[in-house]
């Protein structure tokens, strides 16, 4: 895939990204770091004027779309915009009014959306209640329940699929709520994905970021779903969502055994060492993280996320 074809990609994305009208300075400054360190990382300056052009309504969606000639690049590009707009909770009007337009300017016809649109909402409105017994409180236990959990979301991040990406933040929010369950706390989505955007994790922005890092290092290949796991070639950025993980549920265990008092600044602080320390057992766990990719497929993923 070419630059400008990847840009074209990027662009619709930061468009879906925005496309509800309701992201708040926290999520905005998220995007902006999102951009940022994907420049950095892949070493394409052009990621942070794609955010600034589209917070500045400087971009045309009908202009990215026509860049993209190639039926696969197309439906990959809805895909991954119908991703984004639910990975937050179901569309709101907004995001469908922007996902008609994206499908338009694609040349798509619904038959060809509908499997990506009945998955993507699957997963966006995926229970609590189902979680399963909560795990036991000693720290060894909950440490060894964090850890795997980490695990799977950074062999999740490896698969090609869009879709794949989208279940990690759910799973997320099915730890949290397990832990807290643990410690005799009772919550509903909507308090734990506030608690998550309070320690500075922003949901689309994460989602966007590991789409990015797919995209740009190459595992979504031209065919919409991928083309095979190509793990060697993602080594270097695999696995952010190991850190991400292991980081929420450490901070979710120091924040529910102290009775909930951390405020803002004390969350956003701990989370931030926490990361330091998830990014070093990172790298000790890449071998189980690419070995869980290699026994992982799409159904199991939806299975985790609608089930226990």
């Amino acid at each position: 895939m070419s630059s400008p074809e990847q840009n074209a990609i990027l662009t619709i994305a930061m468009l879906a990204a925005f496309a509800d009208g309701t992201q708040d300075e926290r999520e905005r400054e998220a995007l902006r770091r999102m951009a940022e360190s994907l420049a950095r990382d892949h070493e394409t300056p052009e990621l942070t004027q794609i955010y600034q052009d589209v917070l500045l309504k400087r971009v045309d969606l009908h202009q990215a779309a026509a860049t993209l000639n190639e039926a696969p690049q197309r439906q990959l590009a809805y895909e991954m915009a119908v991703c984004i707009c639910d990975v937050d909770g179901p569309a709101n009007a907004a995001e469908r009014a922007f996902l008609d337009q994206l499908r338009n300017a694609l040349g798509l016809a619904a038959p060809q959306t509908a499997s990506v649109e009945h998955d993507a909402q699957t997963v966006a409105i995926a229970p609590l209640a189902d979680s399963g017994p909560a795990p036991a409180t000693s720290d060894a236990e909950l440490d060894r329940y964090i850890l795997n959990h980490a695990i799977v979301n950074g062999a999740i991040e490896l698969l090609p699929q869009s879709l794949a990406s989208m279940a990690i933040i759910p799973l997320q929010v099915k730890m949290v709520y397990r832990i807290g369950k643990s410690y005799g706390y009772e919550m509903d989505q909507g308090y734990i994905r506030e608690f998550i955007a309070t320690a500075g994790v922003g949901i689309t922005s994460q989602y966007l970021e590991q789409f990015g890092r797919k995209l740009l290092g190459g595992l979504l290949g031209t065919i919409a779903g991928g083309l095979g796991r190509g793990l060697g070639s993602v080594a270097t950025g695999a696995a952010f969502s190991f850190a991400t993980t292991y980081a929420l549920g450490q901070l979710a265990k120091r924040y529910y055994a102290g009775g909930r008092q951390m405020n803002t600044a004390l969350l956003q602080s701990t989370y931030q060492s926490l990361l330091g320390e998830a990014r070093q057992l990172q790298q000790q766990n890449l071998s189980a993280i690419r070995d869980k990719a290699r026994s992982l497929d799409i159904g199991q993923v939806l299975s985790m996320v609608k089930g226990p």
